[in-house]
């Protein structure tokens, strides 16, 4: 993270270890889909955000051609 980056790496978060949030199992869940790829049960905050920006980073619909640039859920 750069010091000009406001987001706080995952592992920073207070809430990470509570449960994912709607939004982001819904928004995981639709990237899972799109890669052909299994959502595990019980994820954290932290984990979801995780899979999201991978999933992202895979996913010719967000990753567009220089990369993710969009943040996550």
């Amino acid at each position: 993270m750069s010091e000009q980056d406001p987001e706080k790496d995952v592992e920073e978060w207070v809430t990470g270890a509570e449960p994912a949030t709607g939004a982001q199992l819904s928004y995981l869940h639709t990237l899972a889909r799109e890669a052909h790829e299994d959502v595990p049960q019980d994820l954290t905050k932290a984990e979801a955000s995780r899979m999201i920006e991978r999933l992202q980073r895979a996913s010719p619909r967000t990753a567009g051609p220089e990369g993710n640039k969009g943040g996550g859920v």
